[in-house]
């Protein structure tokens, strides 16, 4: 079980509260959130558009642009090369749909998950060259691609690349970096040395909308114009896992109250396919809902189909695109559940569990998987973890990985081993011989430094608070928080020796468990568990015994206490609303 800790971060709480109209468990959470100094948090509280930074300040920005106004004055043929998960899809979107409206001589490829692989390559750029393509630009892709866009320009191509991912190094004798740039024409990239961008966490869908900021600005088209794809930037940022602070929350921010009033008819129709209303969308939705079933199409068809829903011209086509994505999405669910199971008969019934870095070979998996299954195979036994699978020419895999351990930075030590490989601290894809998955095991977990409480796992808790101090007031104020994410999750509250007065199961698969809970204050509050009800019994059970539990199931006092890691929400039903609490954990 995890460990607890509270979050012992100070400040002027009561200063901060007074300063900014907001209670002290508000201030006490952007505290814990790191956000320092007046500024900050005036940004994190109410920060917009005009806290966004100025795209010209993008190394090479100027270049790129000028070289796609001369591309598309002169009608050269502009050939967009993308990725095919979430960013990849709306990064292409952007740049497509931007061009066309500048009237440029343009089209897409989207890289085929198993025949091509991620990214850029050989086959591609022939293929632009043998279509008349002039210009090859990237996006989400193209910062590790030396060699191709070495060949694209062997082939007489333009190329423009627009990125996020890490730029590869070579580590001198010194121990300083070397870091290796592709050689394209312009290179578009916050993460390149030497790029004066203050904020270096954007997606490659934010680069992209960066750049059609620009571009508009230089055709002549209004601000606003530029404004339509905030939305995209929005998904994106979310669905690829980016940091929401900073820029990107404030981006996000916009983005969402964008994307709430959308004309796209594809998302409109993929809402409406996953049963939410225009209007309710937040972060969660892009996240485990509408994304995923954009991700789906690049994993179990081609991401053009994911494409095609968003540039639908009409209602019939967007709702049969929404239709097939959603049901992509469902059969993807379901694999990924036999992945997950196989994935931990592994680790339970081999040498696998006392590695620190798990290195998961699983051939027969779906190597579109792969980074879902190493995701909740990380979530479980809160260690790195990389799923491998067989393919064509070797073995791919995808890596997910804990705060602690930087994917890019250990497999940077050991790239010898790889026929390719990228990606940032927390997630990363490889293909390597088969030959290299015994020594790629070992060679991690021979120098990975991390510590058996860094594995351990811990929750943080954001604030001990007593239901007691549970109001609507309160509840209401926490949503200026959002929107949650990787970098700033959903505030976590702890009571202890909660009195559990009732409590009944219910849901079809009995996997929601209603409590009726007292504090230690004598507050009565309803608390709902969604998560392993029958996993919660057991522990109740084997700590109180069947007749205090049975006792609690008839309604009837059974001497229960539990302490709960929670969320207070409004509950509304039948018209009327109450105070209740959404227990996460327990012990």
């Amino acid at each position: 079980m995890e460990r607890w800790v509270v979050s012992a971060k100070r400040a002027d709480f009561k200063g901060i509260g007074e300063k900014f109209g907001i209670d002290q468990v508000t201030a006490r959470i952007i505290r814990n959130r790191d956000i320092v100094g007046e500024g900050a948090i005036e940004e994190y509280l109410h920060g917009g558009l005009g806290t966004l930074h100025d795209p010209r300040k993008m190394k090479d920005m100027g270049r790129a642009v000028e070289i796609l106004k001369e591309k598309v004055r002169e009608g050269k043929k502009v050939r967009i090369l993308g990725d095919y998960d979430i960013d990849g899809i709306q990064s292409v979107y952007i740049l497509y749909s931007a061009l066309c409206e500048c009237g440029g001589n343009v089209d897409y490829a989207i890289p085929h998950r198993i025949t091509d692989g991620y990214g850029i390559n050989e086959r591609l750029v022939r293929q632009a060259k043998e279509d008349g393509v002039d210009t090859v630009l990237t996006c989400d892709n193209g910062i590790a691609a030396q060699r191709e866009i070495a060949l694209a320009k062997e082939l007489g191509l333009t190329v423009v690349v627009t990125d996020h991912h890490e730029v590869p190094y070579r580590e001198l004798e010194n121990g300083e970096r070397e870091y290796q740039l592709p050689p394209a024409d312009a290179v578009v990239n916050p993460k390149q040395p030497g790029c004066p961008y203050p904020f270096k966490g954007l997606c490659g869908a934010a680069v992209a909308f960066k750049l059609v900021q620009v571009l508009y600005g230089e055709m002549g088209f209004s601000e606003e114009k530029a404004l339509a794809y905030l939305e995209n930037a929005a998904f994106a940022t979310v669905g690829d896992v980016m940091d929401l602070v900073g820029e990107n929350r404030s981006l996000v921010k916009e983005g969402l109250k964008a994307l709430n009033r959308t004309k796209n008819l594809g998302i409109r129709a993929l809402a409406l396919r996953n049963k939410i209303d225009l209007g309710e969308i937040k972060a969660y939705h892009i996240g485990f809902v509408l994304g995923p079933c954009l991700n789906a199409s690049g994993r179990l068809d081609t991401a053009k189909r994911a494409l095609e829903l968003l540039l639908a011209k009409d209602g019939n086509t967007a709702a049969e695109f929404a239709g097939d994505l959603y049901d992509l999405n469902a059969s993807r669910k379901e694999m990924t559940e036999q992945g997950v199971e196989r994935a931990k008969e592994l680790v339970e019934g081999t040498s696998l569990k006392g590695d620190k870095v798990l290195v998961i070979f699983m051939p027969d998996c779906h190597e579109s998987l792969a980074g879902i299954i190493a995701g909740r195979i990380r979530e479980r036994y809160h260690r790195p973890v990389f799923v491998l699978t067989e393919s064509e020419d070797g073995v791919k895999g995808s890596g997910r990985s804990i705060e602690q351990y930087s994917m890019y930075e250990e497999m940077s030590k050991c790239k010898e081993l790889f026929t390719k490989f990228g990606g940032h601290p927390m997630a990363a894809g490889l293909s390597l011989p088969k030959e290299n998955v015994g020594l790629f095991r070992q060679s991690l977990n021979e120098n990975t430094l991390l510590t058996e409480e860094d594995i351990q796992g811990k929750i943080v808790i954001d604030v001990p608070m007593p239901l007691d101090y549970i109001t609507r007031e309160l509840v209401e104020e926490l949503k200026v928080l959002e929107p949650f994410g990787k970098s700033n999750e959903k505030p976590v509250f702890a009571d202890k020796n909660l009195h559990i007065l009732s409590l009944r199961i219910c849901g079809k698969n009995r996997n929601v468990c209603r409590m009726q809970v007292q504090s230690q204050g004598g507050r009565q509050m309803d608390a709902i568990y969604f998560r392993d009800v029958d996993k919660f019994l057991a522990y109740l059970t084997e700590k109180y015994g069947e007749q205090a539990v049975g006792l609690a199931m008839a309604g009837q006092d059974g001497g229960i206490y539990v302490s709960f890691i929670y969320y207070p929400e409004i509950n509304s039903y039948q018209e009327r609303e109450s105070l209740q609490i959404v227990v996460k954990n327990y012990c």
